[in-house]
């Protein structure tokens, strides 16, 4: 396994060129970043901190800074001492200036504003809390999304990734001989996305879950033959409703969150087959 310092540099929080960076470093194998972060860096007093550590662990520097003058003395240092150094998301805004007219604003953080994007963020976490695992079920009707499932098919992670993205999002466990909220019947507005998973691993995370707990292993939550009956009864109600089914078997979180966005997308402009427009009853037959 080899590794290498690297050195990621941001005036905000650090989110983007974490991912950026992590998303790159990834489609290497055998390789392990030593990473050395350094956020919120807007003053020189602050920059000469990146600096000593640079000099101290040389390795790939990658960072967004806005500010020229600091931009400046970074991208020079890093000349003088021989290390690469990567204005990561210069390519885009450089692009996206020469496509629109306009100059940037040259703003660090302006992604974090405290906005209404934001506080609609901080709403549909809020929601997200709220109604897990079937809580507050007499205002599913505002919901965006409402995910259904048997235990541990990762619903209430899935809620919280989509209500950092502003969507706000409930979820419902499908518990055999546990009647669903009378409500779920008279929605309107939500898009209603069933989750279903392998039954053997289900059967395996269910365990792990057991164990962490100091719980008896060996009730039916994980016999192999009630959870098959479970995985399949629920893909039946799935498809006597016509809601939509994702297997999340081999997806990661924000996989599963993704094809979600999408169907709200086609679901909103009317092109989703068997999932009507917003607006429209979200249950019937499938098509």
């Amino acid at each position: 396994m080899r590794q290498f310092h690297l050195h990621l540099v941001s005036d905000a929080t650090g989110e983007t060129i974490n991912s950026v960076a992590r998303a790159c470093v990834i489609q290497f194998d055998d390789v392990r970043p030593v990473e050395h972060f350094w956020n919120l860096v807007r003053t020189e007093r602050q920059l000469d901190m990146v600096l000593e550590g640079v000099q101290e662990n040389r390795g790939l520097v990658m960072f967004t800074l806005v500010d020229e003058k600091l931009r400046r003395r970074l991208q020079d240092f890093c000349r003088e001492v021989q290390v690469p150094c990567i204005p990561v998301l210069d390519p885009l805004i450089n692009a996206l200036a020469a496509f629109l007219g306009v100059e940037s604003q040259r703003q660090p953080g302006r992604q974090h504003a405290l906005d209404a994007e934001y506080f609609g963020r901080m709403d549909a976490m809020d929601f997200a809390l709220a109604h897990d695992d079937g809580q507050s079920s007499w205002d599913l009707h505002e919901a965006d999304v409402i995910l259904m499932g048997v235990s541990r098919t990762s619903k209430t992670p899935t809620c919280i990734y989509l209500a950092n993205r502003g969507i706000k999002a409930a979820n419902i466990p499908i518990v055999p001989g546990c009647p669903m909220p009378p409500e779920i019947e008279k929605l309107t507005r939500p898009l209603v996305v069933g989750l279903t998973k392998d039954p053997d691993r289900l059967v395996q995370i269910r365990r792990n879950r057991l164990k962490l707990l100091n719980q008896n292993e060996s009730s039916t939550y994980v016999d192999p033959e009630v959870v098959r009956a479970e995985v399949t009864d629920a893909r039946r109600m799935f498809t006597r409703r016509g809601w939509p089914v994702i297997d999340v078997s081999r997806r990661s979180i924000e996989e599963t969150a993704a094809e979600i966005m999408m169907l709200l997308a086609r679901r909103q402009s009317g092109g989703l087959p068997g999932v009507p427009p917003e607006g429209s009853p979200s249950q019937g037959p499938a098509t």
